[in-house]
């Protein structure tokens, strides 16, 4: 849907003045929006995955682990497609006030796209460059969004997400290497080009809530500090958006109306869209693919 279409549907849950910032902006931060009910399942369930990763040595389709993980000392990067593993992360993404936030940014019709679950583990939890999200996961439009919940309390020194306003009317950034190799981040002659002093850093207690259009660029830093950084993401699309390849972070949800009906008609945002590689045959992590390492076998 256009944005004038979808200013004749009244706000449910966020404030008008607050979807016309998101849409001057391209992202918003929702303070403790999030009921403590919520956050003690998503932490329960997140503690499940932790103790899971311990019986693995390398990362697999599922678990993104940092190199210096073991059994005793887990250091998880990611865990994929969250709302596969645990009954509790499909619900929050289903029943919750994300949904709904969704339909008030992109319409009435709102489909999920995918999930994931980043650490930041304490002291030396990897840092994420400056990319923008949809490279990896092409639209026929920009409707998609991410929300990332913060499940406890992220301050500057754990390494809250950057988002660059306004960023998501701009350019759109190649992010392949000079060598052709899909690097998954700006080159540094493209993050060199960045106005970073109007980085806004979307610090928050528990219970908040980060959203940023799917072409706005945004970074995190390392998180040195001696408190880890949980962040669950969702991201929602309008009906009428289509992807054009393969989902590299597939679910069995993948493609759900969550709120609304199906779309009949798919609706083209005339700008085009990088294509990513084709990640039918495995995939790794934005970690994996930014810091450079070998891939694992999938």
């Amino acid at each position: 849907m256009l944005i004038d279409e979808i200013r004749q549907t009244p706000t449910k849950v966020i404030t008008e003045a607050q979807r016309e910032s998101y849409w001057e902006d391209g992202y918003l931060l929702l303070e403790k929006i999030i009921p403590d009910e919520w956050l003690d399942r998503l932490r329960a369930a997140t503690d499940e995955m932790v103790e899971r990763s311990r019986a693995l040595t390398a990362s697999d389709a599922v678990f993104d682990l940092e190199p210096n993980h073991t059994a005793d000392a887990p250091r998880l990067r990611r865990v994929t497609s969250p709302v596969d593993q645990h009954p509790d992360y499909w619900a929050y993404a289903r029943d919750s006030l994300l949904a709904d936030i969704a339909a008030d940014l992109v319409g009435p019709d709102v489909k999920f796209h995918h999930s994931k679950l980043n650490f930041k583990w304490a002291r030396g939890g990897a840092e994420v460059k400056w990319h923008q999200d949809i490279q990896y996961w092409p639209h026929t439009n920009y409707s998609p969004l991410t929300f990332g919940t913060y499940l406890y309390d992220c301050g500057m020194e754990q390494g809250p997400l950057g988002v660059l306003p306004g960023s998501h009317d701009g350019r759109l950034y190649d992010l392949y290497g000079d060598d052709g190799a899909w690097r998954g981040a700006l080159s540094p002659r493209d993050a060199a080009t960045l106005d970073v002093g109007r980085t806004r850093y979307l610090e928050g207690p528990a219970g908040s809530v980060t959203i940023h259009n799917c072409r706005t660029a945004h970074h995190s830093a390392a998180n040195d500090s001696p408190i880890g950084r949980p962040l669950l993401l969702n991201v929602y699309s309008s009906a009428d958006a289509h992807t054009y390849t393969f989902n590299p972070l597939g679910s069995s949800h993948a493609e759900e109306i969550v709120r609304g009906t199906a779309a009949k008609w798919a609706h083209h945002d005339p700008r085009p869209c990088l294509v990513p590689p084709d990640w039918s045959g495995g995939y790794t992590s934005l970690f994996a693919l930014q810091q450079g390492e070998k891939p694992a076998s999938m």
